[in-house]
């Protein structure tokens, strides 16, 4: 498969800029492709800086998008690209309607959650993509025997794509561990995107994710982050320095 991105350097890490993300994904599923995504943000990106595990396994990813407001800016700023944000819950909406609409047989599995909510999210992404064939789902919340059933089970379904919502780096960290299990899917760490789905939680609205204040309505949400929020202006001191000391293509 041709390669059609553009790697950059974000403090080491690498976020891939393309046109056209689900269309790229629909090829690695069509060619059997095993492919890692992570939803790279400015929390992940200081976290991987201090934890070498995680920054290898995304720099191990085959698909890293730029999906918070603080990478896209610096992407925009620093390294002069016309880049769009691209987040995470997006990206696996877009790629659920191709896979409904083309009617395809690809298998979908929903991981992740506290119990019940991957299945609440599954069936409202039924609702709403009836042609979807959701092979099954599994909380994020469970005992070693019954996290042992869940592998069991992935092994045995071969689910061609996999979406895990265990927050970082948890979710990541699963992903790099488990996916020999099945080799020819796309997983995809979506983070919340199964309490958005399940009505759980609301979605900020538009007008903050298109000023890239997505951020500040999930602390508003959620008041106990702001401590994980002290994350971004650590990520905006240190952009500065890595990008006027290292630069920042790769490729």
């Amino acid at each position: 498969m041709s390669k059609r991105y553009q790697a950059f350097s974000v403090l080491g890490i690498p976020v891939h800029v393309m046109a056209n993300y689900p269309g790229w994904l629909l090829e690695c599923l069509q060619q059997g492709r095993g492919t890692h995504v992570v939803t790279l943000n400015a929390e992940m990106t200081m976290q991987a800086e201090r934890n070498s595990v995680l920054a290898k396994v995304i720099q191990d990813a085959e698909l890293v998008i730029p999906d918070g407001a603080g990478v896209v800016l610096y992407l925009r700023l620093l390294l002069w690209q016309k880049v769009q944000r691209c987040p995470g819950i997006e990206l696996a909406e877009t790629l659920l309607r191709e896979l409904g609409q083309q009617h395809t047989s690809a298998k979908v599995f929903f991981y992740g959650g506290a119990p019940g909510v991957a299945a609440k999210a599954a069936e409202f992404c039924h609702r709403q993509i009836p042609g979807l064939n959701i092979a099954g789902t599994h909380s994020g919340y469970h005992c070693k025997e019954e996290e042992e059933r869940l592998l069991a089970t992935l092994s045995q379904l071969q689910p061609q794509v996999i979406f895990v919502g265990l927050g970082v780096p948890r979710q990541e960290l699963w992903i790099a561990q488990h996916r020999y299990l099945c080799p020819h899917a796309i997983w995809i760490g979506v983070g919340g995107s199964f309490d958005i789905w399940s009505g759980t939680k609301t979605r900020a609205p538009a007008w903050l994710g298109n000023n890239n204040l997505e951020w500040l309505y999930r602390l508003y949400q959620e008041p106990w982050r702001w401590r994980r929020m002290l994350a971004l202006p650590e990520f905006v001191f240190k952009a500065f320095i890595y990008h006027f000391t290292a630069r920042g293509a790769i490729s």
